[in-house]
């Protein structure tokens, strides 16, 4: 996706795959202002330097900071720092001085929740530590998370989904409660992409992000978002999108035929998300796709777990697979799906 030396290596590979982060902080004495957003960019710059990646271009709202990055983005709201990044990248280096920053000049003291996580890679071995294997990755979480847990989804040998979470023990001593306002996340990450699409997201057919936006249709997946957009030379986009709420979407696309991948994924509040999957899918027409969607217990939501589980078809794409996990303060649903055989 990202201009880098990485297109001189011969064969050419670039792992489209994203490492998820999203961290949820808290305050012990709730009389405090605490705010993210009072970090300073520049010790944001220095965070994602350990990451290995930079700033490309900013938007902000009253309620959210977001970042499009040489390797995809950064949200950053009042308590929540999501990172989400692909290539050969390093997110998981850049958490203990995030905690340091944090407490510096934000002014939390806890974290109320965290959530890691990736679909697996095409070239694992190309990967730099810690982030080689989810067994490394999660040996890194355990070092600051002592109630982490690590969960694998899907096919170990296919494709599947991996998870870092926090689930302490139900009235554990000390615990935060959980996040209590609503929250939920879905994802869709697709391979298999269709060629004549991908070509949309190359210098060749577009010659700006926002062209590649209105010609894919991108702006139309969820309307009313203030779109951020940077098409990469020779090829690969990446956007942000940003609503008036403070929700967000975001997508990344790298369209080499070899290891094409689009990743989508938002937080806006749907009590059926049906429709937006529907437009995602007829954007990109993916071979395959994993979904996820994580909820907490005060989202409104919640009723699309069960909709995935009546998904047994989706126009042309059959679920081949679903699993379903619940947290103390979460559930989960996982899916696989691919096209039916031509």
């Amino acid at each position: 996706m990202a201009d880098s030396d990485q297109e001189n290596e011969i064969p050419h590979h670039f792992e489209g795959v994203e490492k998820l982060m999203e961290v949820w902080f808290t305050k012990t004495d709730r009389g405090k202002l605490c705010d993210l957003r009072k970090i300073p960019r520049k010790k944001i710059e220095g965070l994602l330097h350990l990451v290995k990646c930079e700033v490309i271009s900013f938007a902000s709202n009253d309620y959210l900071d977001a970042y499009v990055l040489s390797e995809s983005s950064l949200f950053v709201s009042k308590r929540r720092f999501i990172l989400k990044t692909c290539g050969t990248t390093t997110p998981l280096l850049c958490l203990q001085p995030l905690l340091i920053l944090v407490n510096k000049y934000a002014g939390f003291d806890q974290i109320e929740d965290v959530f890691y996580s990736r679909k697996n890679y095409k070239r694992p071995e190309l990967q730099l530590l810690p982030h080689r294997n989810f067994e490394e990755e999660v040996n890194l979480l355990d070092n600051f998370f002592p109630d982490g847990v690590a969960y694998s989804m899907g096919a170990i040998n296919r494709d599947c989904w991996y998870l870092y979470t926090l689930n302490p023990p139900s009235g554990a001593k000390g615990r935060v409660c959980g996040i209590q306002e609503p929250d939920q996340t879905l994802e869709i990450l697709m391979t298999h992409l269709d060629p004549k699409i991908m070509s949309i997201f190359t210098q060749e057919v577009c010659k700006s992000g926002e062209e590649a936006t209105i010609k894919s249709g991108i702006d139309r997946i969820i309307p009313n978002a203030v779109i951020n957009e940077h098409l990469f030379e020779p090829c690969g986009y990446s956007m942000n999108g940003i609503f008036k709420n403070g929700s967000y979407m975001t997508i990344h696309i790298t369209p080499e035929a070899e290891f094409s991948y689009v990743s989508f994924e938002t937080n806006y509040s749907q009590t059926s998300y049906k429709e937006i999957i529907l437009r995602v899918l007829e954007t990109f027409l993916p071979g395959k796709f994993v979904l996820t969607f994580m909820a907490n217990k005060t989202s409104v939501g919640n009723g699309t777990h069960g909709e995935v589980e009546r998904m047994v078809a989706l126009k042309e794409w059959l679920r081949l697979d679903s699993q379903f996990c619940r947290f103390q303060n979460y559930d989960l649903t996982y899916a696989f799906f691919t096209k039916f055989p031509s």
